[in-house]
């Protein structure tokens, strides 16, 4: 993996630099032209490029903004010399990362390249974050045409581009973080980095650096300057996952960041300012556990300013057909098999489970019938007596008819052919709330 791409058109400065580079422990390719590394480069470069800017042909400036067009965070460095400091000041505010002046010290040359590698590097994670996260929004965790999710799709882009900072709430498996990522792809922030920090994931004594940084001697093991996940997100949003696994001592600090927008890096007084949004999830009733003394009630309130509830997958049964014949479809894909056909006892198995591990379990019992593991049985693997699955169908189908006829009683009434009363007698019996689908149709 290369980590400098170095460019200079003089053979006998390139050697140099290149030798002191890789003396360093850096891997480096050298270029003796403009047109030679814009043909090695692409989006997913991991590295940084250096490069003078006296070169015939295509000289640095011009090959820093044909890099912009490839990817405009691909850090650059430009050398130049005395003359042209001026010009590479004008570049830097375009967004190249520095420029250094001849002669300059092969140390400061190092010290800039590694502070741009850790930028690349975060970038580069980052980007495979908002991937999985875009790739999980498309796996159907915010499809449905349930009362509950049609307005948990609308609250979200009434509030994308508002600076509010968001509590979501939800059980596991139920879509907070692709909710977040919803939130900031609606947002005016999406062009900016989305950065997914699980408080629940990190050692506490990690937790510290990834959030804020760290400055090098900052503590044992800390030898080099690292970017936190906070100062990161920089103009973007900031995930925190799980948040009731954060220390008490973390929290103060947390409630800093929220009222301040400001940062304090480990091993420096530096005070740096961040404009970010910030999204918190639970699992947990937060305002439980700040009654309780184990969360901060007042970073609680603090992060209460939208509070937005995942609902639970029992909670919107009627769109389970639809969520389970997505995931079926991916699986087979994935899995490059033929798409089953879905019988009464898989429709009866998806009415009747009460899904605890929410769209997850959903997703992953979908992968088991495609790969036809126990398309026969139960989530649980036990297979349903006779009189369940009667029940569990007849419920299916009166859902189904009440989503055909967005929740008009005499069309649904029609469709199954059963009086009024023996209708609302069996609303009872299969706990099916009708408002849901009036409230659809209005």
């Amino acid at each position: 993996m290369t980590d400098v791409a170095f460019v200079d058109d003089d053979e006998a400065l390139r050697a140099a630099n290149v030798q002191s580079l890789l003396l360093a422990g850096l891997n480096v390719a050298p270029f003796a032209s403009a047109a030679a590394v814009l043909e090695a480069i692409d989006a997913d470069f991991p590295g940084v490029v250096v490069t003078d800017v006296r070169m015939p042909r295509i000289d640095g400036l011009e090959l820093f903004r044909r890099l912009r067009l490839v990817d405009p965070e691909i850090p650059v460095i430009l050398i130049t010399g005395h003359g042209d400091i001026a010009m590479a000041v004008d570049a830097m505010r375009e967004g190249a990362y520095d420029f250094l002046a001849k002669p300059y010290a092969s140390e400061r040359l190092l010290g800039s390249i590694r502070h741009a590698l850790d930028r690349r590097r975060l970038v580069l994670e980052n980007r495979a974050l908002r991937r999985a996260a875009e790739a999980a929004a498309d796996d159907g965790m915010l499809i449905g045409s349930d009362r509950s999710i049609e307005l948990l799709r609308n609250t979200l882009r009434q509030i994308a581009d508002t600076d509010v900072d968001v509590l979501i709430e939800g059980e596991t498996g139920s879509g907070k973080d692709v909710a977040a990522n919803a939130l900031h792809s609606w947002s005016n922030r999406a062009d900016r980095p989305f950065v997914a920090v699980n408080c629940g994931a990190l050692p506490e004594t990690m937790i510290e650096s990834e959030l804020f940084g760290h400055e090098p001697g900052a503590f044992t093991g800390a030898l080099k300057k690292r970017i936190g996940r906070i100062e990161h997100a920089q103009g973007g949003t900031l995930f925190l996952d799980e948040i009731e696994a954060m220390s008490p001592a973390l929290q103060v600090k947390l409630l800093r960041v929220l009222e301040t927008r400001q940062i304090t890096p480990l091993g420096t007084n530096d005070v740096r300012r961040v404009s970010i949004r910030i999204v918190a999830a639970t699992k947990v009733d937060l305002l439980a556990l700040a009654k309780q003394g184990s969360f901060r009630e007042d970073l609680y309130y603090r992060l209460h300013v939208v509070k937005i509830r995942i609902p639970p997958l029992r909670e919107r049964r009627a769109d389970i057909p639809l969520l389970f014949g997505h995931f079926l479809a991916r699986a087979a894909r994935r899995f490059g098999r033929a798409q089953p056909a879905i019988g009464h006892r898989e429709q009866h198995f998806l009415l009747e489970h009460s899904w605890p591990g929410n769209i997850r379990e959903l997703a992953h019992y979908a992968e088991r019938v495609a790969l036809g593991l126990d398309g026969d049985a139960s989530p649980g693997g036990e297979f349903l007596p006779l009189p369940k699955r009667v029940e569990a169908y007849e419920g299916s189908l009166i859902r189904e008819a009440l989503t055909a006829s967005r929740g008009d009683i005499q069309g649904t009434l029609e469709a199954l052919g059963i009086p009024r009363k023996t209708f609302y007698d069996k609303l009872h019996r299969h706990g099916i709330d009708q408002s849901k689908y009036r409230e659809a149709k209005s």
